[in-house]
């Protein structure tokens, strides 16, 4: 999950409760499911291992094999990829709109060689210069104990999608380009990602993404560097302007906020060379459209700017290819959506208080319903995401997993 989370924001109204379903499953069967899940080595684009994990699961608990497929998002994506989307349909035994829960297989690479311990009530990884993957290998188990439960114990249910997205961590790429024909129009979504069992996510900030190439002029910096135009004086200026204009870090004007940052740097081969190319790439970000555009113009500016003013004893100047992207959309959920009532009940049917949070990291869920399935986002203990302190709440990922179930066997209310 790309992330700067979260804002939280307490709801004191809950619907009537989720009909009651049993969630008396052994809790060591989703606990071995996550503990071999997080153990895969699966990052952004490389996720084969993990769906064929997910799919000999699927097919010892009885699966029909022809409702598991995968789509063709690597075609589409900018990341390309060894496998797409993972998605399991199940026909319904219950009337009611069909429900989607879904949560991301891919890792960021910090995770790759994950060696995941339980130490009482958390898990880590024994390795301590990995992180442990439980983002969001914990979601993925969430789904996969619950599409085992419901087959194994023949659970009443209604029409079901189970869908496991590739590529999250690098910018949403499976639910933006995914075949969403496949996933039987659902009415009712679940997205199972960081933070507590009780805490749903109903909306989250959006971004643009830049790729910014400067070109200068190369010269001998010892014998003429007068003759030279630096990439890099070009790219220090433009910065030092974003940051004294305050258009870098937290931006803030006017009660609006947004962030932006510069995160790469790439050129140069030697010191004695004057600079000619350098590649940058920064983000921005905001949950209002318009001032995400306006910090957008001001990286163009202050770079095209800069470039202008950094010149030869031959009057030449340096020039600037400012390129970006829509990463995803801001949205915010309505209050009486059906999909944050309907998980309100499930959280409240577990014996916990749900809190709505609104989030300034991406998800899947910006692209799930910018595409038309409103969706919601569920906690399920992830804790220090992204980091090698990284750990798994037991008690939460439990929840979240007795959560799972009543989401997908209970009748349909909504």
């Amino acid at each position: 999950m790309p992330r700067e989370k979260t804002s939280l924001k307490s709801k004191a109204s809950v619907a009537k409760p989720a009909a009651k379903v049993s969630d008396d499953f052994n809790p060591d069967q989703p606990l071995d499911l996550v503990m071999r899940l997080m153990a895969v080595p699966g990052k952004s684009g490389e996720e084969g291992r993990v769906v064929e994990l997910i799919q000999k699961e699927l097919k010892k608990a009885g699966a029909d094999m022809s409702q598991v497929r995968t789509d063709d998002t690597p075609k589409r994506s900018p990341l390309g990829g060894e496998v797409g989307n993972l998605v399991f349909t199940l026909p319904g035994t219950l009337p009611g709109p069909r429900r989607m829960l879904m949560a991301h297989m891919d890792t960021v690479p910090l995770c790759v060689g994950s060696q995941p311990v339980r130490k009482g009530a958390f898990v880590h990884s024994a390795d301590k210069t990995t992180g442990l993957g439980a983002d969001d290998r914990a979601g993925c188990a969430v789904l996969l104990n619950t599409a085992i439960e419901i087959l194994r114990r023949k659970l009443p249910h209604p029409p079901l999608t189970f869908f496991w997205p590739v590529q999250e961590e690098v910018g949403l790429f499976g639910a933006h380009h995914g075949d969403l024909s496949l996933l039987g129009k659902p009415k009712l979504a679940f997205n199972w990602d960081g933070g507590p069992a009780e805490k749903l996510t109903i909306g989250a900030t959006g971004a643009f993404r830049m790729q910014i190439t400067i070109h200068g002029l190369a010269a001998h910096a010892g014998n003429c560097p007068d003759k030279g135009v630096s990439a890099v004086t070009i790219a220090s200026l433009a910065i030092a302007d974003l940051h004294n204009s305050g258009y870098l870090g937290l931006v803030l004007r006017n009660g609006v906020r947004g962030t932006s940052n510069v995160g790469v740097i790439n050129g140069g081969a030697a010191t004695n060379v004057i600079t000619d190319r350098l590649e940058l790439r920064a983000e921005c970000r905001s949950h209002d459209p318009k001032f995400r555009k306006e910090i957008l113009s001001a990286f163009r500016a202050a770079f095209e700017k800069a470039a202008a003013s950094v010149t030869s004893t031959a009057g030449k100047a340096g020039k600037v290819k400012f390129e970006h992207r829509l990463d995803y959309d801001s949205f915010l959920l309505a209050d009486d959506e059906p999909c944050v009532l309907e998980a309100e009940r499930a959280v409240a049917a577990v014996g916990l208080t749900p809190i709505r949070a609104v989030s300034n990291g991406g998800l899947d869920a910006n692209w799930l319903s910018a595409r038309g399935i409103p969706t919601v986002t569920m906690g399920c203990g992830q804790q220090n995401v992204h980091t090698v302190s990284e750990q798994l709440d037991v008690k939460a990922f439990l929840h979240a997993c007795r959560i799972g179930l009543k989401l997908a066997a209970s009748s349909a209310s909504s």
